[in-house]
């Protein structure tokens, strides 16, 4: 989670600068006339702002200065200076704000003006479905993906075309029609990015088409393939052609590698179509029905100190909870009935974000944002006495800017590091914790220079690191696995997922302005899954609020990407709460449990493959209201994460505390009585 301190100076308009000695006279600048009005930058970009300062007449203030500040969230996606020259890093709308400075006058109001980052030049184009065999009479709908060089996707129109259009025609909207037998290559344009598709149209010798595989019942949210195998006259199969698939009704959906998924119980008919031929089957979908009941067992409220991350030790009778303030406490958890704190560490910063113990419950390691000294960085404790940890040592040297996420990794190769995010640079320091008492730093990793860079949350596991790295999407770095020969003193890149953060939350813009905070914020790798949550709130204040700092409505979709193909990462499917949004998560087997935010704690059956949308197809399991009455904020919920240990779900609220949930067994359905 971005920590509060640092919401409050993202969600509201910078301030100007303090006013001078009292008895100043006002600011004789009415208003400032920024050029452009509405300025517009391309992302890595540059455009000189010009101000001028003019009086209540118009005419211009002899000495006035203008001073530049960032508004808003608008800092993760842009820059401006002191002298107003503006840079374009991320695609997005945002405000930049200009102040009126004349001596021995008060500072002017502050100006907002709005600024839009647009992506780069169309560089990729990626071309979909990929088939490269038809038949004649066979009609397709292609896609094409438009990005520029950075990843981020355009929306420019393409220009089709067709190298022999008397055996290909294709349409201005990506339409291809067969019209006879031979070969023709098809081509995308956008800018002067290209890409193209070598085609093969065979004789109208399909004389059947049969669908085989799949099955003839399932659940909701069960994956069914299928697949269609054409037929010449003499009952041959013709290999390599990929025919259109359809379902109805429309509760269901079937993609063109023959993928079906049913949203709500009921028949569906699942039709494949080759030129003239076709086949149908028929799929009777019953409910998934994992629905299961609740019970709290224990809870540690706190309403005095909101509270961040909690950490399971493996001993199974400790833990430990972070706050949004200068202090980790330690918890005897021996009794979920009845947590209870047992000691606390006290360090010199605002926000505590996280706090980690290493696999062997040795050490631990806490963050640090806001510290007094302005050095920040982690902390590492001694878990000798795990219900009393002491701080041993710290590492500040270079990550003095602030340390937001932190995560320990031991391999029995390299030993332990710890692979944590900073600050002020936005990029990824490995810290080597083998000898606790004398940390230091042996590798980094970053994406390329750009305004705005964020990187919020790393997990690692099996030697790849997953980072969370906000507008850039989930980066996969080979940090010990060996697919790439990285190791932690050199991290190396293995793939990259970014998608359309303002296009996904157009909605949040629509209720809550330009400039809402949105961003990758968590991930964790589950075999050939990621599971990459978002964090999303309206830029307005809305709501929910803490003591000098409003929230905006808290949002955020949960995005499951293939890596089976580390080349080609790609989503497949979803889960999006809609009353409060994805936080952070844990999986154990078969199951993810949630922080929802607003929305409390939830828990997902993210069983066998998946694809659509999860929340649609009866997925979720259990859904638990973390908000107390006698929270910091009555009754309102603000579930930060979940952790499965001992059989217990444990989930952390900022507002209200520890919470201990079991899931009941599933019962046996009882027979209706009339």
């Amino acid at each position: 989670m971005l920590h509060l301190a640092l919401l409050l100076t993202l969600q509201q308009p910078a301030p100007a600068p303090a006013p001078g000695p009292q008895g100043l006279p006002p600011s004789p600048v009415a208003r400032i006339v920024v050029t452009p009005a509405a300025p517009s930058v391309m992302a890595g970009d540059t455009l000189r702002l010009h101000a001028e300062a003019r009086d209540a007449a118009g005419n211009p203030v002899p000495n006035a200065r203008i001073m530049w500040f960032e508004a808003g969230f608008f800092e993760m996606t842009a820059k401006v200076d002191s002298t107003g020259l503006l840079r374009g890093g991320y695609p997005s709308r945002g405000s930049v704000n200009a102040v009126a400075i004349v001596p021995g006058r008060q500072p002017s109001q502050p100006v907002e003006i709005p600024v839009i980052v647009t992506p780069g030049p169309a560089a990729r184009i990626a071309i979909g479905p990929a088939v490269n065999r038809l038949v004649r009479g066979q009609r397709v709908t292609l896609t094409a993906l438009v990005t520029s060089a950075t990843g981020d996707r355009r929306d420019d129109a393409v220009r089709w075309a067709s190298s022999a259009p008397g055996v290909v025609q294709v349409g201005t909207d990506g339409r291809l029609l067969a019209r006879a037998a031979g070969s023709a290559r098809v081509t995308a344009a956008a800018g002067t990015a290209t890409a193209a598709l070598e085609l093969t149209v065979l004789p109208a010798t399909v004389k059947s088409l049969e669908i085989t595989g799949g099955g003839s019942e399932a659940r909701t949210g069960d994956v069914l393939r299928f697949k269609a195998a054409a037929r010449d006259a003499k009952g041959a199969e013709i290999a390599g052609l990929a025919p259109a698939w359809a379902v109805a009704p429309g509760d269901a959906e079937i993609g063109q590698d023959g993928g079906f998924v049913a949203y709500l119980p009921g028949t569906y008919t699942v039709a494949a179509a080759l030129g003239a031929a076709g086949a149908e089957r028929a799929v009777r979908v019953r409910a998934r029905d994992v629905r299961r009941a609740t019970t709290t067992v224990g809870r540690l409220p706190l309403a005095q100190l909101p509270t961040t991350e909690f950490w399971p030790h493996p001993d199974g009778k400790h833990a430990y909870l972070a706050t949004l303030a200068d202090r980790v406490y330690a918890l005897d958890i021996s009794d979920p009935a009845a947590p209870r704190i047992t000691d606390s560490v006290l360090v010199d910063a605002r926000i505590i974000n996280d706090v980690m113990a290493t696999a062997d419950g040795r050490y631990a390691v806490l963050t640090r944002e806001g510290a007094s000294s302005r050095r920040n960085g982690i902390v590492i404790l001694s878990l000798q006495d795990p219900a009393h940890p002491k701080q041993i040592s710290e590492y500040t040297e270079t990550v003095t800017g602030g340390v937001h996420s932190a995560y320990l990794s031991t391999q029995p190769r390299y030993g332990t590091h710890v692979y944590l995010t900073d600050d002020a640079t936005g990029s990824m320091r490995v810290i080597d914790l083998n000898d606790p008492l004398h940390p230091r730093e042996v590798g980094r990793w970053q994406t390329p220079e750009a305004a705005g860079r964020y990187l919020h949350d790393v997990d690692v596991r099996d030697g790849l690191a997953s980072l969370s790295y906000w507008n850039d999407g989930v980066i996969v770095l080979d940090v010990g696995n060996g697919i790439k020969g990285g190791s932690p003193t050199s991290p190396q890149l293995v793939s990259q997922y970014k998608y359309d953060l303002n296009a996904l939350y157009l909605d949040v813009e629509r209720e809550g302005g330009p400039g809402f905070v949105r961003g990758t914020h968590t991930s964790w790798r589950k075999g050939s899954y990621i599971f990459a949550g978002d964090e999303v709130f309206t830029a307005k204040p809305q709501g929910i609020s803490l003591p000098g700092l409003p929230l905006g409505k808290a949002n955020g979709r949960l995005h499951v990407i293939d890596v089976s193909d580390w080349g080609r990462p790609r989503e497949v499917a979803w889960y999006e709460p809609g009353d409060g949004g994805a936080h952070n998560l844990w999986i154990a087997g078969d199951t993810l449990y949630l922080g929802d935010y607003q929305g409390g704690l939830r828990v997902l059956d993210i069983s066998g493959e998946l694809r659509g949308d999860l929340l649609a197809q009866g997925r979720e399991m259990a859904h638990v209201y973390t908000g107390d009455a006698a929270g910091m904020i009555a009754n309102a919920a603000m579930a930060w994460g979940a952790f499965y240990h001992n059989g217990l779900v444990w989930s952390n609220d900022i507002f209200s505390g520890l919470w201990a949930v079991r899931l009941e067994p599933r019962e046996q359905k009882r027979p209706v009585i009339p």
